[in-house]
């Protein structure tokens, strides 16, 4: 089974997303914070991290960094996920190492395709 690692510091989009992702078949692991999603993503190294930008005290864009500065976890992908639309957020995200950018509310169809998308590609590299 796929592992996402959602690292999300509202509690509430924390459930629903994980909630919705676990009935398309993903296995969700949870973060709370930026430490948290860097110490997750080392210890449980999963297929793919869903990672809020406004995460508080450590960012996601640094947890990024952190994480994408790991020879264990480069290699996975990072979608980022923020409330703000901006083109600077989204450069932002591809600078620190993201593989790709959405917003929130989240669509779940359109994030479902980034997700098959970032894996697909991580399939190939692998291959």
């Amino acid at each position: 089974m796929t592992v996402i690692l959602l690292v999300e510091d509202n509690e509430m989009n924390r459930d629903m997303l994980t909630r919705r992702l676990q009935r398309n078949g993903f296995e969700v692991i949870c973060a709370p914070d930026g430490p948290t999603g860097v110490r997750l993503a080392d210890e449980a190294t999963p297929d793919l991290i869903l990672m809020d930008v406004a995460l508080g005290e450590m960012d996601g864009w640094e947890a990024t960094l952190l994480i994408k500065g790991s020879e264990k976890t480069r290699h996975i992908p990072i979608i980022a996920l923020t409330a703000h639309a901006l083109s600077s957020d989204r450069e932002r995200s591809v600078e620190v190492g993201c593989s790709d950018f959405d917003t929130k509310p989240v669509d779940l169809p359109r994030l479902l395709g980034k997700i098959n998308a970032c894996l697909r590609q991580r399939a190939e590299a692998a291959a």
